[in-house]
């Protein structure tokens, strides 16, 4: 049975705890892998090599650093298939998913080969007599990235791109659930000239995550997860004096108007809701429909709901895959049954006719989900779709607003005026116009509000390279030293 270990200095490097995970095949519901989990001391050395490897690549001139990324943007993009296969073989998303996963990623680190721009500071000549006042960015020292199963190839390279590229070193935990795409990265960025120590990979658990947020020697952290463990993750690295970019949940909410077209909404609806088999935190969870066009919208996403296919990533044809684990699966078809114990309608039970063997679900759909129902409230992460009817705009509006979550959201309409004003009055972080999943472009930035981000910094674009280094003024003065004298005054520009 293949066994996962972690990367240390440009190596392989076996555990030694003794402890180790279980790393499924979500379509069959078998172990195909062991990962070994990283103890205190082992996570301690990656952190040691890290930082001996930050002197010299924090020194190495920023065209050497972006022709790192230059080669390993060629290399993400030659091995595009290998990767892809990794995160359908661990993950169990289709392969045309975990291909745009891919490409979303490498986005990331073609934005990072600019990096000799991102990197300038500004300069003010005579801003007093003689004096000239200039800023530059530089690099934090060792940080790290803590990220989630649902985007083992992505979210990683959201954060070590522009992290690397900053001139720091990096120590990656990634979820232990899937955890060889990392593997496989961590190689490519060996060939494509990274020196050794300046990325590394520690697989593990809590055990591996609290010695990262506690270390004296990380600067900073990164991380995607749900809601209470990025909490967990901000309040405990901020008290241990780093800074602290933390990605939590979401409930996002797709608004639809009576004008909107009501099959390419119901095609968003669709796509938005079950990609991925709803394992994103930017998927939709929340229809809010106006009362008026409500019935036809349900009909309409409910025809197009069996036309889904779902199955193992091996078939070409399948278009949903299983969810991560059985417990998730689980716990997913929990939410499903309490709706309509809350009193929600179950238009379509998804676990009806879902395949064996593996960890599947088919999508389901919920009509009359309200506030104060679980499935309504809580984050549920799997394929299911929930419909809430609201009377007005402004009724949509509030719900949005109201809510926990300030991930992502979305407005289906033809009213340019309506759309300007939900994009002005709305309480999310990213939003969509007739675009259901609203990620931004690697050239600006992704995070959302309230509890779906602790922090004050986005992830990637320019939050990224401002996360990843710090400012400093100096104000320079080359004066004759015939004119210098003592004064006791506090200076002035004038």
């Amino acid at each position: 049975m293949k066994k996962i270990s972690h990367w240390i200095d440009g190596k392989v490097v076996e555990g030694t705890s003794g402890r180790s995970g279980v790393v499924w095949q979500p379509a069959t519901g078998e172990q195909q892998a062991s990962v070994d989990f990283a103890s205190v001391e082992e996570t301690g050395h990656a952190i040691a090599v890290a930082k001996a490897a930050f002197a010299s690549w924090r020194s190495t001139n920023l065209s050497r650093r972006a022709e790192v990324m230059f080669h390993m943007r060629e290399l993400v993009d030659a091995n595009r298939k290998e990767i892809a296969s990794l995160l359908s073989s661990e993950h169990g998303k289709v392969l045309g998913d975990a291909l745009g996963e891919v490409a979303r990623g490498l986005e990331n680190i073609e934005y990072a080969c600019g990096v000799p721009n991102l990197l300038k500071g500004g300069y003010s000549e005579q801003a007093s007599s003689g004096v000239d006042v200039y800023s530059i960015k530089q690099p934090l020292g060792v940080v790290a990235g803590i990220t989630p199963f649902n985007f083992p190839a992505m979210v990683p390279m959201w954060m070590f791109a522009n992290a690397l590229a900053c001139g720091n070193t990096f120590v990656l935990k990634p979820s232990e659930k899937d955890p060889s795409a990392s593997m496989f990265i961590a190689e490519l960025l060996k060939q494509a000239g990274l020196p050794d120590g300046c990325f590394n990979v520690i697989n593990g658990d809590k055990v591996a995550v609290d010695a990262i947020l506690h270390h004296p020697d990380i600067a900073a952290v990164s991380f995607v997860g749900s809601t209470p463990i990025a909490k967990y993750v901000y309040e405990t690295g901020t008290a241990n004096g780093k800074r602290v970019q933390a990605l939590g949940g979401a409930k996002n909410h797709m608004l639809v108007l009576p004008d909107a077209d009501l099959d390419m909404a119901a095609d968003a609806a669709v796509s938005a809701a079950y990609g991925s088999a709803g394992e994103r935190c930017m998927a939709i969870s929340v229809v809010l429909a106006i009362d008026s066009v409500a019935d036809a919208l349900i009909e309409k996403v409910k025809a197009r709901i069996p036309n889904i296919q779902v199955g193992s990533a091996a078939d070409a044809a399948n278009e949903m895959g299983p969810l991560i684990t059985g417990e998730h699966r689980d716990k997913v078809a929990g939410y499903i049954a309490g709706a309509a114990a809350e009193g929600a309608t179950l238009v379509v039970d998804g676990r009806d006719g879902a395949p064996g063997g593996g960890f599947f679900l088919k999508p389901s759909l919920i009509d009359n989900a309200r506030p104060g129902m679980k499935c309504y409230d809580d984050e549920i992460f799997g394929p299911v779709l929930m419909v809430t009817r609201v009377k007005t705009y402004a009724e949509g509006l509030a719900l949005i607003n109201d809510n926990q979550y300030g991930n992502g959201t979305a407005i289906f309409t033809r009213d340019g005026g309506v759309a300007r004003q939900f994009q002005f009055d709305v309480q999310v972080g990213m939003v969509g116009i007739n675009v259901p999943i609203p990620v931004p472009v690697s050239y600006y930035s992704f995070g959302g509000w309230k509890a779906s981000l602790f922090g004050d910094q986005h992830m990637y674009g320019p939050d990224g390279i401002n996360f990843f280094t710090r400012s400093k003024v100096i104000t320079s003065r080359w004066p004759d030293p015939a004119t210098s004298t003592v004064d006791l005054g506090f200076p002035t520009n004038r």
